[in-house]
Formats: C-alpha cells, structure tokens, sequence
C-alpha cells in the first residue's frame, strides 16, 4: 500500500462506529426480495475530517500548508524518503526532493488527489 492510499485511508475511508445489528426477519417461508446494490459513497468533507483529528491531536500543526504536518497528524511517516514515495505515487517533479517548492506541490496534489477520489475540498486548501 502507497502513501496515498493512506492518506485516503485515514480522509476519506474513516472507520464510523458500527449500526446497530439489524432486527431479525420475520418469516423464512417468504422468499427476501433481491438486493438493491449499495448507494455510491457520498462524498467525504474533507477540511470537516482534517479539523476534527486536528483538534484530537490538539492542533495538527500546521497541517493545511505543510504536507510534514499533514503527514505527522495522520500518523504517516513524514520522512524525506515517504515524501520521495509520495511525489513518485502523485506524479510530482517540482523542486528537489525536500525542498520548500516540493512540499508545497505535494501538498496540493494530495489535495488533488483527494477531490478526485471522492473527497470535497474546500478552495481554501487548493490554493
């Protein structure tokens, strides 16, 4: 498993405490009508999950603008070698490995990367 998929993993993939068990069915001579497949996930807010950790990690740094912090409050590895594997995974050639320039281009790719696989992030991350 990638870096990315982590982080989708911790944004988009949040574990919800589970429904309570359904009520058990009534009759078994009455054949149970078939299936509807499952909704589409809806999407997933993606500002709303990242404050609500950061304000269980009492702050999250700063992890709008700084893919280390983003990484650090997710518990991912944050090191110039994960951050390496995550430009490979996103495609992102900016600056060298570690620099300002680079970590600044990760961090809107993650952001990207997040809005195309089901997640809603607000302008004020992108930017």
């Amino acid at each position: 498993m990638g870096i990315f998929s982590s982080i989708m993993d911790k944004v988009l993939h949040r574990k919800k405490p589970a429904a309570a068990p359904a009520a058990p069915a009534a009759a078994p001579a009455a054949a149970a009508p078939a299936a509807a497949p499952p909704p589409p996930p809806e999407p997933v807010d993606v500002e709303v999950v990242l404050v609500e950790l950061a304000a269980q990690k009492g702050g999250g740094g700063n992890w709008r603008t700084s893919i280390v912090d983003l990484l650090k409050m997710l518990d991912l590895d944050s090191s110039l070698d994960a951050r390496k594997e995550l430009a490979a995974e996103l495609d992102v050639a900016a600056g060298a490995h570690g620099s300002a320039e680079q970590n600044i281009a990760l961090q809107k790719a993650v952001w990207a990367a997040l809005a195309k696989n089901g997640g809603v992030v607000p302008a004020s991350l992108r930017d």
